[in-house]
Order: C-alpha cells, then sequence, then structure tokens
C-alpha cells in the first residue's frame, strides 16, 4: 500500500506563490533539486490539478534542458517515468505521456490507488491538496520552507482542516532552506 505525500516548497509564511502568482523564490539550487529527486524516486504516481499539471510538464521537453545541470535532467527522467493524474473538469487532452485525465476527484478511487500501489503517491496542487486533506487521504507532509516572506498570494495548506501532524524528520540545507517532514496523525 503508497503513501499519498503532500509535497511543496513553502515561503517562511506559508505561500506556494506570491499574490502575483511568482514562484520564482523557490528555485531550488543543485543541493535542494538533488534532494526533490531522491523523495520524488519513491513515487510511482502523482496527482495533479490542471495548473499544476501545465506547470510540470515542462519536464516532458528536452529543449530547454541542453545545458541543464545532470541533477535537473535527472529529475526530468525521474518525472516522466512516473505516472500521471491530472484532474481537471477543463482540460481536453494531455501532452505527456504516462498521463490520463479524471474528471472529478472521487476519494473512493484515490483510496483504491493507495491500496493497491506498491509505491508512494504524490498530490500536487493546493486546490486538489485540500481535498485530499479534507477526505483524509493525506499520510504525509513534505515542505521546503524557503527563506522568504511573500506577504500573501496562493496558501501551501488548506484553511478550514485541522491535521495533527507527527515531525518525522528535518533537515537544513546550505541555501537556508528548511525540510520539514511529517506523518499525518489525525485529519478532520
Amino acid at each position: 500500500m503508497g503513501k499519498l505525500v503532500y509535497a511543496a516548497n513553502t515561503s517562511l509564511d506559508g505561500y506556494l506563490e506570491d499574490e502575483t502568482g511568482a514562484f520564482d523564490w523557490s528555485v531550488p539550487d543543485e543541493e535542494v533539486h538533488a534532494f526533490w529527486n531522491e523523495h520524488e524516486r519513491r513515487v510511482g504516481t502523482s496527482l495533479y490539478g490542471r495548473r499544476m499539471y501545465e506547470t510540470m510538464r515542462v519536464w516532458e521537453d528536452d529543449e530547454w534542458l541542453r545545458g541543464e545541470p545532470d541533477v535537473v535532467r535527472a529529475y526530468a527522467e525521474i518525472w516522466r517515468d512516473t505516472d500521471k493524474v491530472v484532474y481537471s473538469a477543463t482540460l481536453e487532452e494531455v501532452s505527456t505521456a504516462r498521463t490520463r485525465i479524471e474528471r472529478t476527484f472521487d476519494p473512493d478511487a484515490v483510496r483504491a490507488l493507495k491500496d493497491a500501489s506498491g509505491a508512494d503517491l504524490s498530490i500536487g496542487g493546493a486546490t486538489l491538496a485540500g481535498e485530499a486533506f479534507r477526505h483524509g487521504l493525506v499520510d504525509e507532509v513534505v515542505l521546503l520552507l524557503c527563506p522568504v516572506v511573500v506577504g500573501g498570494g496562493k496558501p501551501a495548506l488548506p484553511r478550514g482542516v485541522r491535521v495533527d501532524l507527527e515531525l518525522l524528520e528535518h533537515r537544513r540545507f546550505g541555501n537556508g532552506v528548511v525540510h520539514v517532514r511529517h506523518a499525518v496523525r489525525t485529519a478532520g
């Protein structure tokens, strides 16, 4: 059985992107990128909302990867080798391999996917992750806290949902980013 892991880069004040939609402040250096590579190697299926999928599909394209460091090119290969489910009522088609569209988020289907999986699953996109939190589906939370306060934007964690956590692991990177990994103890 796989765990459903919500993982994200976030500002210290808890935002995925600032009020203008920018997240350039969270671009990882090589050390942090290597961390994400190791994290993603454990993922067999990624669940995305439409906007997160549209952001991530750049990893399918080789053109921009020319001249990038090995760690960045390695991430592209890891991403390509992962199955992807995109939840969208409006997306007409996908442009990446190993990807399918689901029109609605069905908590029972996600539970069945977790039960059948031999690897962990990741969930990306604040809105979609919020639904998973509300249905008690998230097993772990992995956050990389970037040393910046952006003052507002898209919250990394859902509003109106209490989730009790247990710290499993933490680490400080050379660039000031702090990794925290928590198990979900209770959701409600």
